[in-house]
């Protein structure tokens, strides 16, 4: 069977960030650093060291040189990956025109291999 991709931006492999969950009244649940598998200008997916439920909001923190981005989404699956690992799907939501300028320069510039660790 053919795996048909039904994803809207183009999707390329990142780096570690910083994240928080909190649930739909904004309460802090807890805060941890994941590994991006995926990221594109609709969503991410991070590799997480716990379940993430699919109620909880993240907050993903973004370093681009000098600028520092919040972007905030929502948990659409959160599924058992390889060494005990987490894959969580999120969709971003609320994303200001300055935050999507910021993320697309992040995407940008990893896809032409100029972050570290790239």
């Amino acid at each position: 069977m053919k795996n048909e991709n039904k994803r809207r931006h183009k999707r390329i492999d990142s780096l570690n960030l910083s994240y928080i969950c909190v649930d739909e009244n904004d309460v802090l649940i807890r805060q941890s650093m994941g590994r991006t598998l995926n990221v594109s200008e609709s969503g991410i997916c991070l590799e997480t060291h716990f379940a993430i439920d699919t109620s909880t909001f993240l907050t993903l923190t973004i370093a681009l040189a000098d600028t520092l981005v919040e972007i905030r989404g929502k948990v659409i699956y959160c599924r058992p990956a390889e060494s005990d690992m987490f894959e969580t799907g999120v969709e971003f939501i609320d994303l200001s025109q300055s935050s999507l300028a910021v993320l697309k320069e992040f995407i940008t510039l990893f896809n032409d291999g100029e972050l570290a660790g790239n």
